[in-house]
């Protein structure tokens, strides 16, 4: 019967053989046929630079999943790991700058940061006996709050000799690919060739079988997931080398992406299943995606939808071969991803791999290359997620269309780290010129010179571009803005009074310069008094929850400045009936909600920055600059304070 099955095995042809290959790696069929698929949807895609993008845009989390691989191997999962990176970095930042420490050793400091976070995961859950999802979670947000408290909300320059970990080797190959490799090998090392590898196997396996064989499992939990904040500060450092600033909103949602590269790539949420290479597979289908669908212009609200569909597809073709080779798995004696698959799993892998050169070589070769004729503009926006946002966005497509050009629009999700990689994807695509509306000034910095080098203009729309050249800054004055809102509510408390301020996403420019510029004007009208300060995020649910806070804490306030609109009407639903009576609320942008509010009378004032006109002067700019026209180097667009006496005039 052997030898039946050996002759029935050996008559299946090559055919057989791809399909077993396949089967045994099902994220690697998958990213096969996204990049496939990218390069033939789009000409942009299969060149050089653009792959060396997907490399870049894919390292930092890369390195966080790898150390996430160490945990959802021994049954466990780690929501931290985004947090932790941002901490790390902050912690080197300040350390280096704020200090005055060497930067060998600040950079020892971040490390040892993320270590202590990660000790800390593993004593909670070892010892203190929490699940890890609630261990890890607590830690998500004391490692934020404390990268907020030393930053004190801020982005704080990283030292340059550091900042080379963002850069490029002889002027093409990325530093943060070559460090994502390295920490990947490290990884297959750990995993593979050491004692503490082995016995995350056995503790994912079977966590009571290995306790009784005489594994010290509280011990090497604290390993393994000291090891996975080692990895998040690594990647903490990279993401903010590429920044050239260390942003206390960095990571943001990283560890999601971390948790689904792991599984993406074949590990097992159960335990015992995983493997670094799978890891790394995983890593770069996110990235493919994210970069391929830029490139393919699709709108930046179906991106999302996209990657979630994609990313259960992969899962799911995983899962339907594990089924598939449950046999020959058992046969073999070893399970799927654990140490010790010997020569033939890596013989298979390296037939995948050439398989996957051949084809992606075979459509290179027939590609016909970028598209032609319309001038395309690319557009990245700080958020999407906010009407004022959405507004220029809209003012932006109505100009395109008027002018027939080929407008793409990105979504940054305020994400400092994405922005810098639709840049970088704009730039490879060879457009004509580029609109940022950046999260952060100092962080679009290096992905603006990256345009800049291959001569692709730059309009910065609504806040500016610091350390690299833009052909011209389309904006409204948001610290004169903050001044005039300063004036309209202390003129309608007879300059006297006690009002509270709900500040922005901490970090973000747009925040800072509305502040800075209230506070200024607030100096000329001395008894009113700012009782209290906190961050609502630009976002009306939390500014609900902020004022309705502060309104117990503070009852005799009789006045309210809102740094945008969507928080401003969220301190009116908690004011109630005070709202527009005992209690005056300003915002700041005139958003349509926020224009019906002031006409209604429960929202005083709204400094309205008309981002729909914003958004079309931005892109008759960058036609301009595309063309080799003549640009002003500035152009402001009129702010004015709305009143229920003005509204109509803007509504």
């Amino acid at each position: 019967m052997a030898t039946e099955t050996l002759k029935g095995d050996t008559g299946a042809g090559g055919t057989s053989v791809i399909r077993r290959v396949l089967l045994d790696n099902g994220a690697l069929s998958a990213l096969v046929v996204l990049v496939v698929a990218m390069s033939l949807l789009s000409g942009d895609f299969l060149t050089t630079q653009n792959l060396l993008n997907v490399g870049v845009q894919a390292a930092v989390t890369a390195i966080l999943a790898f150390g996430v691989t160490f945990v959802i191997v021994s049954a466990g999962i780690d929501l931290s790991v985004g947090s932790v990176a941002a901490l790390s970095a902050t912690v080197l930042a300040w350390s280096a700058t704020s200090a005055g420490v060497p930067v060998v050793l600040a950079v020892v400091l971040a490390i040892v940061t993320g270590i202590a976070c990660g000790f800390v995961n593993g004593a909670l859950i070892s010892y203190g006996k929490l699940p890890p999802f609630i261990a890890t979670l607590a830690m998500l947000s004391i490692a934020r709050g404390l990268s907020l408290v030393i930053s004190q909300g801020s982005p704080i320059a990283f030292p340059d000799s550091v900042s080379r970990l963002g850069d490029t080797l002889g002027g093409w190959l990325p530093v943060p690919v070559l460090v994502m490799i390295a920490m990947g090998l490290i990884t297959a090392l750990i995993l593979g060739r050491t004692f503490i590898g082995r016995s995350m196997y056995a503790i994912g396996g079977n966590e009571e079988a290995a306790r009784l064989s005489g594994l010290r499992v509280q011990r090497q939990k604290i390993v393994i997931y000291a090891l996975s904040g080692l990895f998040a500060a690594v990647a903490g450092i990279v993401l903010a080398s590429r920044l050239v600033s260390a942003q206390p909103q960095a990571a943001q949602g990283y560890e999601l992406d971390a948790i689904a590269a792991v599984v993406i790539g074949g590990a097992s949420l159960a335990g015992g299943v995983g493997k670094a290479s799978g890891t790394l597979i995983g890593a770069l289908i996110l990235a493919v995606l994210r970069n391929g669908l830029n490139l393919l212009s699709v709108s930046a609200f179906w991106q999302q939808v996209v990657i979630g569909v994609v990313i259960a597809l992969a899962v799911l073709l995983d899962t339907l071969r594990r089924k598939a080779g449950s046999g020959a798995a058992s046969s073999a004696g070893t399970a799927p991803g654990a140490p010790g698959s010997g020569r033939k799993g890596a013989f298979k892998f390296a037939g995948a791999a050439l398989a996957v050169a051949l084809v992606v070589g075979g459509v290179s070769y027939f590609n016909s290359g970028s598209t032609g004729g319309t001038t395309k503009v690319g557009m990245s926006l700080s958020t999407l997620n906010n009407p004022f946002f959405v507004q220029m966005k809209d003012g932006a497509q109505a100009e395109a269309k008027k002018a027939g050009i080929d407008l793409t629009v990105t979504d940054a999700q305020n994400d400092a780290s994405q922005q810098a990689n639709q840049l970088q994807n704009f730039t490879s695509s060879g457009v004509s010129s580029i609109i940022v509306n950046p999260v952060d000034s100092d962080a679009v910095g290096p992905g603006v010179r990256g345009a800049n080098k291959a001569d692709i203009p730059v309009i910065a729309a609504d806040r500016g571009v610091n350390k690299a050249d833009a052909a011209t800054l389309v904006a409204s004055d948001n610290v004169a803005g903050g001044k005039l809102a300063a004036d309209a509510l202390a003129d309608k408390l007879g300059g006297k009074g006690s009002i509270v301020i709900l500040q922005g996403t901490a970090g973000t420019s747009a925040s800072r310069e509305r502040g800075a510029g209230f506070a200024e004007g607030l100096k000329a009208y001395p008894d009113i008094k700012v009782v209290a300060k906190q961050p609502a995020d630009f976002d009306r649910t939390k500014g609900l929850d902020v004022m309705t806070n502060l309104v117990q804490s503070h009852p005799g306030i009789t006045g309210v400045f809102a740094e945008n609109d969507e928080m401003a009407l969220g301190a009116v639903k908690a004011l109630g009936s005070k709202a527009g009576k005992t209690v005056s609320v300003v915002g700041f942008d005139g958003t349509p909600d926020g224009l019906k509010a002031v006409e209604a009378g429960t929202l005083y004032a709204s400094v309205a920055q008309q981002p729909s006109e914003l958004g079309r002067i931005a892109v008759q700019n960058a036609v301009k600059a595309a063309k080799g026209d003549k640009v002003e180097k500035t152009v402001k667009v009129p702010v004015k304070v709305v009143t229920r006496e003005n509204v109509a005039d803007f509504s």
